[in-house]
């Protein structure tokens, strides 16, 4: 799994870090820099599936104009991966030519985390760079001494990627495969629920819109359909005044190649209402997607939530808390939330603290830092006037 991610001249970022735990927040004013955060993400994930870097720019919130940071030539992100105790470190670097966008360096190196010893696997060739050339020379780990295996390859998609279809140290391959797949695994899930109103194609996995939510339900087997509704319903039944008695979806149509989402309620005893996805309120079609993107989603995958409780009343905190909690150890996944929400913040205790980041600018160079919340000089001071959620309302952070 990943551990953290780094960031540096990255749109407003000059050079920051992220830990990354099983559950860990992101608070900060807004135009502070955490969504900038969350398209380092997307930028690294897209790279990893091999789509070239230039078209990752074109898609990227704010386009290439903004992607490296005002005063710098390159961007580097770089993450940390876990690999049963010891750290793979990857980086990609990137800079603009013209109107593109540029692989410029690249590099996997492995730490032993007991000796602090480090074994680059592979990195692109500096020395030997021509900048102009579509080709990027490749230096590879060898098990002999020497300078290792050079290989020249395309600058637009990353090593990570192409290292699929190359002949290597069987200890490189597996390395580079564990990162990619890593990063590959990274979900962004942005649940709009204007689409998820709608019919919905048959689907085998989940949007990050969470459009599909119905035709994921339908397409899955008629047992696993009944188990993840079941688990949905028994987290999503405390969200209104009135319990939920049954979330589900059904296949529609005359080729039932289309879903629709439904819903039991009961309002008064005895009184039950079945109504449809395009009578559910905003609120609870997002945290029926956050519940379904759990209970689907990947062991070992990184699920990114932005504005995590929009739409959720703040008496429902601990619902959406415990969701987070329960579900992301049940399911082995990851997540990193982004929040305004002061409630919400408090409602996590003083245990989550350790787990909380807080982005803002720095008053010296405008520019974007991430600090553990637990770092912050004079916390405790700070504390003894209010809460976390306090203090993110007065911004004293």
């Amino acid at each position: 799994m990943i551990k953290e991610l780094r960031l540096k001249n990255w749109k407003s970022f000059e050079e920051s870090k992220l830990y990354i735990d099983p559950l860990t927040f992101v608070i900060g004013t807004n135009a502070s820099g955490k969504s900038n955060i969350l398209d380092a993400l997307s930028f690294l994930c897209d790279s990893a599936k091999g789509i070239p870097v230039n078209e990752i720019a074109q898609n990227t919130r704010g386009g290439l104009d903004w992607m490296i940071r005002k005063g710098a030539d390159i961007f580097t992100l770089s993450v940390v991966v876990d690999d049963e105790g010891n750290d793979l470190i990857y980086s990609l670097s990137c800079r603009r030519n013209d109107t593109s966008l540029q692989i410029c360096y690249e590099s996997l190196e492995e730490v032993a985390t007991k000796t602090d010893k480090v074994r680059m696997l592979f990195r692109t060739d500096i020395a030997s760079e021509d900048a102009s050339s579509p080709a990027i020379p490749v230096r590879f780990y060898q098990e002999k001494p020497g300078q290792g295996k050079r290989l020249d390859l395309n600058r637009q998609t990353t090593v990570l990627y192409q290292m699929e279809n190359l002949v290597a140290v069987k200890k490189v391959k597996e390395a580079a495969a564990l990162v990619q797949s890593s990063l590959k695994s990274i979900f962004i899930l942005n649940p709009i629920p204007n689409h998820m109103r709608d019919y919905s194609p048959l689907s085998e996995r989940l949007n990050p819109d969470a459009g599909n939510i119905a035709g994921l339900l339908a397409g899955m087997s008629p047992e696993e359909q009944q188990r993840v509704e079941n688990e949905l319903t028994t987290y999503v039944r405390p969200l209104p005044e009135k319990d939920i008695k049954r979330i589900w979806a059904e296949k529609v149509g005359r080729f039932e190649s289309d879903a629709m989402l439904y819903c039991e309620e009961e309002w008064l005893d005895g009184d039950k209402i079945e109504i449809d996805a395009r009578s559910m309120s905003d609120g609870t079609l997002r945290f029926i997607a956050i519940v379904i993107a759990l209970l689907t989603g990947k062991a070992g995958s990184l699920l990114v939530i932005e504005e995590v409780d929009n739409g959720l009343h703040p008496s429902r905190s601990q619902e959406l808390v415990n969701v987070l909690q329960q579900l992301g150890q049940q399911s082995g996944i990851d997540i990193i939330c982004t929040t305004h929400n002061p409630v919400l913040i408090d409602t996590l205790g003083l245990e989550m603290i350790p787990f909380i980041s807080y982005v803002t600018r720095s008053e010296q160079t405008g520019c974007s830092v991430i600090a553990p919340l637990e770092d912050k000089q004079n916390l405790a001071k700070l504390m003894a006037r209010g809460s976390v959620g306090d203090l993110m309302t007065e911004d004293a952070l």
